[in-house]
């Protein structure tokens, strides 16, 4: 699985299907639907892409106490989507009953289990945020290692992470423990709000798992082709 996620950042329905009638001869669409889209369309926007033969990548990066998260993950379970997201920060208890609530919910609706991914650090985070906001005093390299180990021995699939940190993830956790990276920007394309950005042929060579890209195609004059030049720099 190396798949081109694009991220959905619309504000409702009209807008996510008119961009994606564009890609009406596109086999094989994955995409992620994130917070904006899903706390206004709730879980029918999921089965309405679903329906389409899309698959999606609920991105939600729930952090909350133990029981409380999985619950809301036996919910999400039931959904038929492909990934979902986690906080490694919640801790080890927070993602191993994440786990249990995602397969409890995929048994109850007779799905496909979704890949559970957990946050290490977000693209948009710098070394300096972490000492001076945070008050972590290891690296920005020492933190992503902790959550990725923490989150493989929780039984998470995976971690959403920069492509800059997958050589270094999966040294330290397992070739088959997923590194699924935002901050993909084509080389003519502005970084906007992400710190730590690579280029779709970048992160192929960093072995990236896949690839979340969305301003590049959501914002650029033609997607189909956006979409079409970063597949040919990631597949070559």
């Amino acid at each position: 699985m190396r798949p081109i996620i694009i991220a959905l950042d619309f504000e409702d329905r009209n807008q996510v299907f008119t961009f994606l009638d564009r890609f009406e001869h596109q086999d094989q669409l994955f995409v992620k639907v994130g917070m904006e889209l899903f706390y206004f369309e709730g879980p029918k926007i999921l089965a309405e892409l679903r329906k389409r033969g899309i698959q999606v990548f609920l991105d939600l990066k729930l952090y909350d106490i133990p029981n409380t998260v999985e619950q809301a993950m036996y919910q999400l379970g039931q959904q038929e989507v492909s990934m979902v997201t986690v906080h490694a920060a919640g801790g080890a208890e927070m993602m191993r009953r994440a786990k249990q609530g995602l397969l409890r919910g995929s048994q109850k609706a007779g799905v496909k289990p979704a890949k559970l991914l957990a946050i290490t650090q977000l693209t948009s985070t710098s070394e300096e945020q972490m000492r001076a906001e945070q008050l972590v005093n290891a690296s920005l390299t020492e933190s992503v290692r902790h959550y990725a180990q923490l989150a493989q021995s929780s039984g998470a699939d995976g971690v959403i992470s920069s492509a800059l940190e997958d050589p270094m993830i999966h040294r330290s956790t397992s070739d088959d423990f997923l590194c699924i990276n935002p901050g993909i920007r084509l080389e003519s394309d502005s970084a906007d709000d992400q710190k730590r950005v690579v280029t779709p042929a970048q992160a192929a060579e960093l072995g990236s798992n896949g690839l979340v890209v969305g301003r590049s195609i959501t914002k650029a004059a033609d997607p189909v082709a956006a979409y079409g030049k970063i597949a040919q720099e990631w597949e070559k």
